[in-house]
């Protein structure tokens, strides 16, 4: 018998990717997704991209009443929903809070008080859990900061020091051992999903995966969406023929991760065996980017190379310097490896991006981040 999957959040960027994994793995899927204008546009309907063969229901994970009736008819939950951005998640904290943290809560509130016969949770977490990455200090050997403080940025010095011997840090792979500090209400609400998910897995024996993806680019991606990831909103700026902002020097590097190696950790931790019970894993590249190279690529590849980067000479509170994934554990106990390079990966983005159009909200979501005194 075909095993029953559900996917919160299906329709959307990283979710219906993971549908397509499934159903081409010959699994029975389901898709629970609210489409939120912000990500789908106003008025949108189920989006074109998502496979007729998964059965579609619009709902939300804040609706206990209907979430329990899709429960109750499967047999493996990925749950891919929240409410995505890092700023906005500041000053929307109680949206974020209520998606989020309380959607996820509807789900294990079934679990723990309904019939059922879910087998396997797997759990989309976060890099931004980390806070900051880890380091190496010429001095002090390796380190886990926090955030840079307030005074330092205001003197454009964006490196991170040392706080024992404030010797300037070397950013090094962040394993899953490192101490979790997050630095926005999303972020928390990431961290609420891992550990939800996995003690309430461990507590009644039904087995749970937290996954913890780093900075996920490919096609789908919401373009009109201001707070989604640094490729969609560059890509945004030059659709429009406006210049990408770029906060501190453009040096801050990230794990930018192709869509389908997400796809890949998802499906190998389906049909993982008891050894990756109850973990959290990185799911990364292990190479750090920095952002403005980013930027430089698209805009080559889009051929927008009239168009000059534009930096504010500005910080955003909360913002970090380097992240990039230790994907030693992920490789050895669920055979995880890679297989998009950056260099390749972003060639397959553009062309998408060509086709599309965009409605560039950058500069108002920036307007706002800073009245909320966000952006300094």
């Amino acid at each position: 018998m075909t095993e029953k999957i559900l996917v919160t959040g299906g329709a959307g960027f990283i979710g219906s990717h993971i549908v397509d994994g499934l159903l081409r793995k010959g699994y029975d899927v389901s898709v629970l997704d609210n489409l939120n204008p912000q990500v789908h546009g106003p008025n949108a309907g189920v989006p074109s991209y998502l496979d007729k063969n998964a059965e579609f229901f619009l709902g939300d994970v804040r609706d206990y009443d209907a979430l329990k009736k899709i429960l109750a008819r499967v047999d493996v939950v990925f749950h891919e929903a929240a409410a995505v951005g890092v700023g906005q998640s500041m000053y929307q904290i109680r949206e974020y809070v209520e998606t989020n943290s309380m959607g996820a809560a509807n789900i294990l509130h079934f679990i723990a008080n309904e019939k059922h016969h879910i087998r396997k949770m797997i759990v989309a977490s976060s890099m931004s859990i980390y806070g900051e990455g880890a380091y190496q200090c010429p001095q002090c050997g390796q380190i886990f900061p926090r955030l840079r403080t307030i005074a330092q940025l205001k003197k454009r010095e964006w490196e991170m020091i040392c706080e024992s011997c404030g010797k300037t840090a070397k950013a090094i792979p962040t394993s899953e051992t490192k101490p979790l500090y997050p630095t926005s209400i999303y972020a928390i609400t990431k961290r609420d999903h891992e550990e939800m998910f996995l003690s309430t897995g461990f507590a009644f024996q039904i087995p749970a995966i937290a996954l913890r993806y780093f900075n996920v680019y490919g096609t789908r991606q919401a373009l009109s969406n201001p707070y989604t990831g640094v490729c969609a909103i560059f890509a945004s700026r030059l659709l429009n023929d406006h210049s990408p902002m770029i906060y501190e020097d453009g040096l801050q590097a990230r794990d930018f991760t192709h869509v389908s190696d997400i796809v890949q950790a998802n499906l190998l931790a389906l049909e993982a065996g008891r050894e990756a019970d109850y973990e959290a894993f990185n799911v990364g590249t292990g190479v750090g980017i920095p952002i403005k190279t980013v930027g430089e690529r698209l805009r080559s590849l889009l051929g927008k190379d009239d168009l000059s980067f534009e930096f504010p000479d500005k910080f955003r509170s909360g913002d970090i310097r380097h992240c990039y994934a230790d994907i030693s554990k992920i490789g050895d106990i669920l055979g995880y490896s890679p297989k998009i390079r950056f260099e390749d990966g972003v060639k397959e983005l553009v062309e998408w991006v060509k086709m599309q159009t965009a409605e560039d909200k950058v500069r108002t979501a920036a307007k706002e981040l800073e009245e909320k005194g966000l952006i300094l």
